[in-house]
């Protein structure tokens, strides 16, 4: 059962950022198991109680270790995160439901991080054809995850007929990211139910976004 995070779990990971090196890491692996990775996975488990039964619509939590194979500057992550989205695709081009945690606090929200333009101009054109649903998919994803749905504008912006849409338009992804600092919330069993609920009212973008990736 996830209790929270600890004081410690920060303390490791501004730790790692200062001694990113296997001889630091080696010394406090039984702190990144203790106060990091074993209370994730607890965290993991609960909040994607609602969603095991989706067919396809996995857990996933990263690894600390970097692929050495890449030749990284540094051998380990200085965050980690779970996600939850359909297995075996790119999970750059799928949509997904996150939690990171890092040195300066967490995140977590929902992520169509790297769609290709086709998916975002299929994406435009259904939410020229119906803007009434767009929005209210939006206002109660929203409303339910207090969680402001945004993302990363073209500079160039796209002409749209529905002054409406303007703010979602000229989107090349979208995202709902809540950022929070080490506070009394990631320190308890709160953290699980805040998430898991967040998550429960963003879904539904999810389902949105995927039905774009399979045109």
């Amino acid at each position: 059962m996830f209790e929270g995070f600890s004081p410690e779990t920060i303390d490791f990971l501004w730790g790692l950022r200062m001694n990113n090196n296997r001889e630091w890491f080696q010394a406090h692996k039984q702190q990144y198991l203790d106060t990091l990775y074993t209370p994730m996975k607890e965290l993991a488990k609960e909040i994607s109680e609602p969603f095991i039964e989706i067919p396809g619509f996995v857990c996933k939590t990263s690894r600390i270790y970097r692929d050495m194979r890449m030749h990284p500057p540094t051998p380990y992550k200085e965050s980690l995160w779970t996600c939850l989205r359909q297995d075996g695709t790119f999970w750059l081009q799928e949509p997904c439901l996150f939690f990171e945690i890092k040195p300066e606090g967490y995140s977590y929200g929902f992520l169509f991080w790297q769609p290709t333009v086709e998916m975002m101009n299929a994406m435009r054109a259904d939410m020229a054809a119906r803007p009434d649903a767009f929005l209210e998919r939006i206002r109660k994803a929203e409303r339910g995850s207090k969680v402001k749905v945004s993302g990363t504008a073209y500079k160039r912006p796209k002409p749209c007929a529905d002054p409406r849409l303007a703010p979602y338009y000229s989107l090349r992804n979208l995202y709902a990211i809540k950022e929070c600092p080490a506070d009394e919330t990631m320190f308890s069993p709160e953290l699980a139910k805040t998430v898991r609920k967040a998550f429960e009212a963003l879904y539904p973008l999810c389902e949105y976004a995927k039905t774009f990736t399979q045109q």
